[in-house]
């Protein structure tokens, strides 16, 4: 069962966690939070005083207990020992009572530093006092300033950058497999969310365009003319023209009586059908001949008529502005085609799901090589002295100017942040992580105060006796 005590404390939180949301809601709704600097950038997270800032509230509030209590005290030993050495006693009573007058008053003025820090002390409008409620802009802009000035210079980054040595130990860690098996992991997943992510109809159209827009703005001719050479000064060409001939032999041995019949058929009327039949028996042997003969002697005058056609072809292509004008319009009428967009779009599919397909396995080709490299990676980085200087030069290029170009922006986070909390609410949640320490130095202002009295009264005494 809860102590009456605990259910109090409970409820005071959670009347000031409530109280927290709504001012929260109603500056949203409003779309601005006091203080906050600049139009229409909107409402700025203040400080969230939580129960954990209770709990220590409640820490600082048993120390000012205890450092006003020591301050009663020596004013207790004050009145006492004066009150001592008025009744005649001689002696000790005036060096208390000059202690305990130094401590009232070190306590008393350390009080008053502390106190000033969050509000005005005794409520009194005194100047300079209330700093962090007064002064939390001033504050931030300082603190951002020196953040600025002393944390984000090129030369603080760059020196920490090289100090790191994140060349080497980069190396050394993605030498290790399971470290090398987790950034493959890792990288698959981010692969396949960000593929997941993608639409495949906005991919296809952008994949599509560029094919096409690449395609359309590079000359094909010159570069088909000089392939074409290459081919037909290799002999590449020479298997496909074997090719050639023994399909068109093997046809016609298999086709001759539609071969005689085409021939017959183109005959005119008026000759007789043996002179047709035996016109089309030539032709067919002598057109069978030739393609055997072509296909049997690599020196036929007909195989060098093909060299010789190919290579003046060749050489239009690169040169010829009528050749080359109708390789254009026939390539772009080959891309106009709708078949010829829609294998170009579909080229995505086919590829996304095979990309899908390999991270998804971790013995795919893929993920393999991946692995592969990142562990030969990390070897070379570990152990080759240029290669980690060149990574940290570019790590250090990189951070060097981030910070140089964004600086102003980074420090403006602190400033405007310090800016949209609420004044109130930033002096006590301060004041509930570091009140307890400042209590300290009330405690300390009360003792040091005594004996410095002391000390001085002592010295008095004993230069005046």
């Amino acid at each position: 069962m809860r102590t009456a005590r605990e259910r109090g404390v409970r409820g005071r939180v959670e009347r000031m966690e409530r109280t927290g949301s709504e001012v929260q809601d109603a500056e949203r709704k409003n779309g601005s939070v006091s203080g906050a600097p600049g139009v229409g950038a909107g409402p700025l997270a203040s400080f969230a005083y939580t129960a954990a800032d209770e709990e220590k509230q409640r820490g600082v509030r048993r120390m000012k207990l205890t450092a006003t209590g020591l301050l009663l005290f020596v004013a207790l030993v004050y009145v006492l020992a004066t009150w001592a050495e008025s009744s005649g006693v001689e002696g000790w009573p005036g060096y208390v009572a000059a202690a305990a007058e130094a401590g009232m008053v070190g306590a008393l003025a350390d009080w008053f530093a502390v106190t000033a820090l969050f509000k005005r002390p005794l409520g009194l409008p005194i100047p300079h006092t209330a700093i962090i409620p007064t002064k939390k802009d001033q504050l931030g802009q300082s603190l951002g300033s020196f953040v600025g000035e002393n944390f984000l210079s090129g030369d603080v980054i760059r020196d920490r950058i090289h100090a790191l040595g994140v060349g080497k130990r980069l190396g050394v860690w993605l030498a290790e497999p399971a470290h090398a098996d987790r950034v493959t992991a890792e990288s698959a997943t981010a692969l396949r969310g960000a593929l997941t992510v993608l639409r495949d109809s906005d991919v296809q159209a952008v994949v599509g365009e560029a094919i096409t827009r690449r395609a359309e703005s590079v000359e094909v001719g010159p570069g088909l003319g000089k392939m074409l050479e290459k081919v037909v000064t290799d002999g590449g060409h020479r298997r496909v023209v074997d090719l050639v001939c023994v399909r068109a032999h093997d046809w016609l041995v298999e086709h001759g009586d539609s071969v005689m019949n085409a021939v017959q058929g183109g005959a005119p009327g008026w000759t007789p059908r043996f002179v047709d039949k035996r016109v089309g028996e030539r032709v067919y042997k002598e057109l069978l001949r030739f393609v055997t003969e072509m296909r049997d002697m690599p020196e036929h005058p007909a195989r060098g008529s093909i060299d010789t056609f190919l290579n003046d072809f060749a050489a239009d292509l690169q040169s010829d502005p009528d050749t080359r004008a109708r390789v254009e319009r026939l390539k772009s009428d080959i891309l106009g085609r709708s078949e010829v967009q829609d294998v170009i779009a579909s080229a995505w599919s086919s590829v996304r799901t095979m990309i899908i397909s390999a991270a998804e396995d971790e013995r795919s080709e893929l993920r393999l090589r991946a692995r592969a490299s990142l562990m030969s990676l990390g070897a070379r980085l570990a152990s080759d002295e240029r290669l980690q200087a060149k990574l940290d030069g570019w790590l250090e290029d990189a951070a060097v100017y981030v910070v140089t170009t964004y600086r102003a922006e980074i420090t403006s986070l602190i400033s405007e942040t310090v800016a949209g909390w609420d004044a109130d609410q930033t002096s006590k949640k301060i004041e509930a992580h570091i009140g307890r320490d400042l209590q300290f130095i009330r405690i300390n202002g009360t003792v040091v105060g005594a004996l410095a009295g002391l000390a001085i009264y002592t010295v008095s005494h004993a230069l005046g006796g």
